[in-house]
C-alpha cells in the first residue's frame, strides 16, 4: 500500500514512513493510492470478530510494513476491556426507536480521542525501537486531543509530547487532564489565541522542513493517517452492532470541527461500508455546515470563531477536509491545490457552488449537515435525560439534534459519542442543576499542580522552545 499527497507531491510513501512525518513534503495530506473494497463475504466474516481482531483485519489492508504478527500483538495490547472498561470496547445502546449511541469514551482520558490515540502510542513506540530513533510530537488540541495523546505518549521510549492549545479556551477538567501530568517527556503550551492559531502553528512548523529533519518532528493530530484510520475500525463495529446482516444500511452523525472523525466514516463508507448518510453536526463555528449547505469553504479568523458550550468542536479551520475534497473533485490535485493554497490561502474562501462535484457531496458521497446553538444544547442535555435517564455531553447532544433532522425509517441512526459529561461539567449544571458523575481516579484533579507554559500564536516562539527542551 502505497500513500500519496493531496496536494501532489510526486513521491509515493509507505505507511511506517508517513506514521511519523504528519504532513506531506508540499503540505498535503497523505490518502492511499487507493481504497481496499470490502465485498459482503469479508463483512459477514468480520461480523462476529472481537474489536481487537476487527481492527488488525481493517488495519493490515494498509499497513504492509509491519508484520502481520507484530500489528495483531499492538491491536491486541491496544483494546482491551482493561483500558476501555468492556469486551466490546464500542458498547452501542439504543436510546429511541431508530437512534443508537455508539460509546467511544471508555478510554484513559473519557473522550472518543483514545480510540486512536492509544494505537498511536503503541505504533510510535513499536517503529521507534524498531529504527532507534526519537520523535518529538508537536501537536494542537482544543479540548480532547492533547489529553488523549498525552495519555497515550507519556513513559514511552524515544518520544516527547508539545501540545499546543488555545489558553483558557477548553474546560477546566480537560486543562485539569493535561496541565496536571508532570512526566518529563510531556511538554504543554499555552497559545495566546483560538484552536486554529494552535493548529496553524503545527503547519507552520511541519511546512519548515529544515526544522521538522533537525528536530524530527511528527504529529498526532488528524492530518496523521495512523490517527484517522484507527477511527474507520469503530465505524465497522458500531455497523455491525445496529444491524443484524450486511444488506441494511446504517446512519452516522458525527459531531465534527476539524473534520477527521466524520472523514474516517467517509474513508469506511469509500471501502464499501453500507453506509447511506453521514451527518455532519457543527455548533455555532459552522463552517462545515455553510459548505455543505451552499457549496462555499469559508474560514474565519479567531475573532470571527465564537466561544461556546461544545468547545472541542470551535474550530473554524478543518484540517482534514482538505483530504475529502481531493476525492470529491475526482482526486484531481492540481484542483485541489487552487481550492486551498490559491483560493483558501489568499481569499480565504473557495466556492464549488456552481460546480458539478458540489452536488456529489449529498449525492455520491453522503454528506449532510446541520448546526446546534447553546439554547439546542441545553434542551437536548435536558430533553434526553428527562425521557431517556441517559446524560450527554455538549457535543454528544449537538449529534442527537442532528441526528433527528435525517431520520429515515428503517435506517439506523449512529450518532458517536464525543466525551463523558463530567468533561463540561459546567454546562451540564447549567442544563440541569446537578453535576455529572465524576470516575473516582478524576476527584480532585482540577486542584492539582499544573505545568504549563504560555506562549504567543507564534510558531518561531514554538520553535525556539521546542528547540531549548530537546537539548
Amino acid at each position: 500500500m502505497n500513500y500519496l499527497s493531496t496536494r501532489g507531491h510526486p513521491d509515493r510513501k509507505r505507511f511506517c514512513e508517513i506514521l511519523l512525518e504528519g504532513l506531506a513534503p508540499d503540505g498535503g495530506l497523505y490518502l492511499p493510492e487507493t481504497y481496499p473494497q470490502i465485498d459482503t463475504a469479508t463483512l459477514a466474516k468480520w461480523r462476529e470478530l472481537p474489536y481487537a481482531e476487527l481492527a488488525f483485519e481493517i488495519l493490515s489492508l494498509y499497513i504492509d510494513d509491519i508484520s502481520p504478527v507484530d500489528l495483531k500483538a499492538i491491536c491486541a495490547k491496544t483494546y482491551t476491556a482493561e483500558v476501555f472498561g468492556t469486551d466490546e470496547v464500542v458498547p452501542l445502546r439504543e436510546l429511541e426507536d431508530g437512534v443508537y449511541i455508539e460509546a467511544l469514551s471508555n478510554g484513559p482520558t473519557l473522550a472518543f480521542k483514545d480510540m486512536a490515540m492509544q494505537l498511536l502510542g503503541n505504533l510510535f513506540e513499536y517503529e521507534l525501537t524498531r529504527r532507534g530513533s526519537q520523535l518529538n510530537i508537536l501537536g494542537a488540541t482544543s479540548g480532547d486531543t492533547g489529553s488523549a495523546a498525552e495519555y497515550a505518549m507519556r513513559g514511552k521510549k524515544g518520544v516527547r509530547v508539545f501540545m499546543t492549545s488555545p489558553d483558557g479556551r477548553m474546560s477546566p477538567f480537560q486543562q485539569a487532564q493535561m496541565f496536571s501530568l508532570q512526566d518529563e517527556n510531556i511538554h504543554n503550551i499555552a497559545i495566546t489565541g483560538v484552536f486554529d492559531d494552535c493548529q496553524d502553528i503545527v503547519k507552520a512548523v511541519s511546512n519548515d522542513l529544515g526544522f521538522k529533519r533537525k528536530y524530527r518532528i511528527g504529529t498526532v493530530n488528524s492530518i496523521n493517517w495512523a490517527r484517522l484510520l484507527a477511527q474507520v475500525v469503530y465505524y465497522f463495529a458500531g455497523y455491525f452492532q445496529a444491524t443484524a446482516s450486511n444488506d441494511k444500511p446504517v446512519s452516522f452523525t458525527v459531531p465534527s470541527g476539524n473534520f477527521g472523525n466524520v472523514c474516517a466514516g467517509h474513508v469506511a463508507r469509500m471501502m464499501g461500508l453500507p453506509v447511506q448518510t453521514l451527518v455532519v453536526a457543527t455548533n455555532e463555528n459552522d463552517v462545515l455546515d455553510e459548505f455543505f449547505r451552499t457549496g462555499i469553504y469559508r474560514v474565519r479568523g479567531a475573532a470571527d470563531t465564537h466561544e461556546t458550550s461544545s468547545p472541542s468542536m470551535d474550530i473554524s479551520k478543518a484540517s482534514n477536509f482538505e483530504r475529502f475534497v481531493f476525492d470529491l473533485v475526482g482526486r484531481d490535485a492540481g484542483k485541489l491545490r487552487k481550492l486551498f493554497v490559491e483560493d483558501l490561502g489568499l481569499e480565504g474562501r473557495f466556492d464549488l457552488s456552481a460546480d458539478a462535484a458540489f452536488k456529489d457531496a449529498a449525492g455520491r458521497f453522503g454528506f449532510v449537515s446541520s448546526r446546534s446553538t447553546h439554547a439546542d444544547r441545553l434542551a437536548t442535555i435536558r430533553d434526553t435525560e428527562k425521557r431517556f435517564a441517559t446524560l450527554v455531553d455538549p457535543h454528544t447532544a449537538d449529534g442527537l439534534k442532528a441526528a433527528r433532522e435525517f431520520l429515515v425509517p428503517g435506517v439506523p441512526m449512529v450518532v458517536l459519542e464525543t466525551a463523558l459529561p463530567i468533561k463540561f461539567a459546567a454546562t451540564i449544571v447549567e442544563a440541569l442543576g446537578h453535576e455529572p458523575d465524576r470516575p473516582a481516579k478524576f476527584e480532585g484533579i482540577e486542584a492539582l499542580p499544573k505545568r504549563v507554559v504560555k506562549l504567543p500564536a507564534d510558531a518561531e516562539a514554538v520553535k525556539a522552545y521546542i528547540a531549548q527542551n530537546c537539548d
